[in-house]
């Protein structure tokens, strides 16, 4: 059990390798989503291209959806960018290195979907086999356009009686699969140099900026999670002392039942600490109300003065 408490602790503490993991967990999913699709597409002139580029993006904007959910700081970015001035300002900086962390993180999936379809070729093959030049490839010089363009639609389907032993069908079919093959490599390609030169230059420019930017960036997820720790402890003694004024005047039935209540004039040290003084509904409300509209400057000090 301590195992255990200790694993969560780590991911608790550690949300940025907790959010890499699942954007790891994310891609892999992606691909065997991929993978198990029964890809089929309608070989009709006016729903081809629909199919294919929906297949192609619609799912990544479900990954990258779920990329931006399951991500705990997009909520503490979007809150921090809303909330009121108050006693503290608001950093810009601090917030577009939470909005540029999160985006990057919520668009692994994504992209490895659409490498994926891309070096697949299946999907570009459904969606453009009607748009290439039929000047291009033999077979289609004696048809009309309407017989052209009906059996361009067909390319991507191998079982039509028509484009079984076609040679031109073969022909479009591993055009469109070269082109779209091309197309994810160099996505790929430039990704990566993106990457790297991302890593090598970051020395570049100015590191204390960015340094302060992750510090406080880190310290807003932090102080976030501490507040809700708070806030569910002192809910959790505050129902404490409410149930124990309730059933005060049953004292003794309770008694029976092995229940052992604390006579009236024995408190915790701990309970009285932390619920300081807060005995209503109200005062509970005013003080979340001024956590949210005033937040307290980040200055220790001030606390050790007062």
């Amino acid at each position: 059990m301590d195992r255990f408490r200790m694993i969560f602790q780590y991911f608790q503490s550690n949300s940025e390798s907790v959010m890499n993991g699942i954007c790891g967990l994310l891609a892999l999913a992606s691909v065997k989503m991929y993978t198990s699709f029964d890809f089929s597409c309608p070989c009709l002139p006016q729903y081809n291209m629909a199919y294919g580029l929906g297949v192609m993006f619609i799912p990544p904007i479900i990954l990258f959806l779920c990329g931006l959910i399951l991500n705990r700081q997009s909520l503490v970015m979007l809150e921090e960018w809303r909330r009121p001035q108050g006693h503290r300002k608001k950093d810009l900086a601090v917030i577009r290195y939470m909005c540029s962390s999160i985006l990057q993180r919520a668009m692994v999936a994504p992209v490895v979907w659409i490498i994926v379809t891309l070096l697949d070729g299946k999907c570009l093959i459904c969606a453009f086999s009607g748009s290439v030049d039929p000047e291009k490839f033999v077979g289609f010089a004696n048809v009309s356009t309407v017989q052209v363009q009906q059996l361009l639609a067909k390319v991507p389907c191998k079982d039509e009686e028509l484009m079984r032993n076609s040679t031109s069908r073969k022909a479009v079919s591993r055009y469109l699969r070269c082109c779209s093959q091309a197309l994810g490599w160099s996505i790929l390609l430039i990704l990566i140099i993106a990457a790297f030169l991302a890593r090598w230059l970051r020395p570049c420019f100015n590191q204390a900026t960015l340094l302060q930017a992750r510090h406080w960036s880190n310290y807003i997820d932090m102080e976030q999670k501490i507040f809700e720790e708070a806030c569910c402890e002192h809910s959790r003694l505050f129902a404490h002392k409410c149930i124990l004024h309730f059933f005060e005047s049953v004292r003794q039935e309770i008694k029976l039942h092995s229940f052992s209540l604390p006579r009236e004039g024995e408190q915790d040290e701990g309970e009285e600490d932390l619920l300081q003084g807060i005995t209503d509904q109200d005062q509970v409300n005013k003080l979340l109300k001024t956590w949210y509209y005033e937040k307290p400057p980040l200055d220790v000090s001030q606390a050790h003065q007062r």
